[in-house]
C-alpha cells in the first residue's frame, strides 16, 4: 500500500474538454499556435527541470545565486506569519532558500498544472519542512482559483519565481498580475522573477542548447497531444526553433514542420504545410522601468528589486495598493 501523503491535495486541473478546445483553437487559427502551459505533463515537467541544469539556460541559475544572497531581506519584507502561495511551483530549490528564512509562515500553497509534478515537490517540501502545513492546488493558475482559507496568516505572500510572467503577452500579463493582486488582497505582496532584456548571443541559446533538451521539451507537446486526445501528430516530422524577435521584446519558439502533411484530432483534418510553423512560446525580457509600469497598470507598486552583476536578472517584491 502506497504510503499516505503528508498533505491534502486540492484536485481543480482542467479537464479533457478544455485540453482539447484549447488545442484545436490554436491548431486552426491562420498562424497555428498551441498554448505552453500544456506543456508541463509529467515527462515535460521532468524535461523542464533538465533545462534548468543546461549550461546555456542562465535564468535558474542566475536566480538562485540572487535568492542565496538576499532571501533574508526578501523574507523579512515579507513579514511574519505569510500564507505563502507559489504559482507554478516546480522544482522546490528555490522555494526552500526562502521557507528556511521565512518567520514562522502560516501556510505554503503551491500551484501547478502538473499533478505528479505538483506532489513530488510537494512531498519534498513538506519533509524538508515538518512543521510547515503544506496544502498542493492542482490548477491552471492563469485561470481564477480559489485559495484555501488559513485564518491565522497576517499577510498573503505570491511566489512566482523563473521567468513565467515572460510567457504572458504584456496585456495578457497585466490581468494576470491583477488576479494575483486581488487573490493577496490589501497589504499583500508578490515576490516575482523577472527576466531582463539581453543580448540575442545570450538569449538564443539558452532556448536552443546544444543538448537538444528544449527542443525535446518543445516536441514533447505534441506527443502529449497523441497520447491524451488521441491526435496523429508525427513528431519526427517537426523541428524545434527557437528566436530572440528583439522588435517585440521576446524570445520565440515554434515548431517547424519538415513536409506537407495532414493530421487527424477529434474527426478534424488538420492540415500543416511544409516550412509552417506552429507557435508554442513567447518569454518576454523586460527592462525594470518597463516592468514596474506593467506591475503599476495591474495594482502593484515595485517595493524592491535585486539583480545579479551582468543584470542578466532580477527578483522584485511587489507591494498590492
Amino acid at each position: 500500500m502506497a504510503a499516505a501523503l503528508p498533505f491534502e491535495l486540492r484536485d481543480l486541473a482542467p479537464e479533457r474538454g478544455r485540453f482539447l478546445a484549447d488545442v484545436l483553437d490554436g491548431l486552426t487559427r491562420p498562424r497555428k499556435s498551441l498554448p505552453c502551459k500544456y506543456f508541463y505533463d509529467e515527462r515535460g515537467s521532468a524535461l523542464f527541470d533538465r533545462i534548468c541544469e543546461l549550461p546555456e539556460y542562465y535564468p535558474t541559475r542566475t536566480e538562485l545565486g540572487i535568492l542565496r544572497c538576499h532571501a533574508r531581506e526578501m523574507a523579512e519584507a515579507l513579514g511574519p506569519r505569510c500564507l505563502v502561495v507559489e504559482y507554478g511551483s516546480g522544482s522546490s530549490t528555490k522555494t526552500s532558500l526562502l521557507l528556511e528564512r521565512l518567520e514562522r509562515p502560516a501556510a505554503y500553497v503551491p500551484v501547478d498544472i502538473s499533478r505528479e509534478h505538483l506532489l513530488r515537490s510537494a512531498a519534498a517540501l513538506a519533509r524538508r519542512h515538518p512543521g510547515l502545513r503544506v496544502i498542493p492546488v492542482c490548477a491552471d493558475f492563469t485561470q481564477p482559483f480559489a485559495l484555501p482559507r488559513i485564518a491565522n496568516a497576517q499577510r498573503r505572500a505570491a511566489y512566482f519565481p523563473g521567468s513565467t510572467i515572460g510567457n504572458f503577452a504584456p496585456p495578457e500579463a497585466s490581468k494576470f498580475l491583477a488576479r494575483v493582486a486581488a487573490q493577496c488582497g490589501a497589504g499583500g505582496a508578490l515576490l516575482i522573477g523577472v527576466d531582463l532584456r539581453k543580448s540575442g548571443s545570450i538569449l538564443e541559446p539558452a532556448y536552443d542548447d546544444s543538448q537538444g533538451v528544449t527542443a525535446e521539451f518543445n516536441l514533447n507537446l505534441l506527443r502529449r497531444i497523441n497520447r491524451e486526445l488521441g491526435a496523429d501528430f508525427d513528431s519526427a516530422a517537426f523541428d524545434h526553433r527557437a528566436f530572440w524577435n528583439a522588435e517585440e521584446g521576446r524570445v520565440e519558439m515554434h515548431l517547424v514542420s519538415r513536409r506537407a502533411q495532414v493530421v487527424q484530432l477529434a474527426g478534424r483534418r488538420i492540415p500543416v504545410a511544409r516550412g509552417e510553423t506552429i507557435h508554442t512560446e513567447n518569454s518576454h525580457k523586460y527592462d525594470l522601468a518597463g516592468f514596474a509600469g506593467l506591475a503599476r497598470s495591474a495594482g502593484f507598486e515595485v517595493e524592491e528589486v535585486w539583480t545579479d552583476p551582468a543584470r542578466l536578472f532580477s527578483v522584485q517584491i511587489l507591494r498590492v495598493v
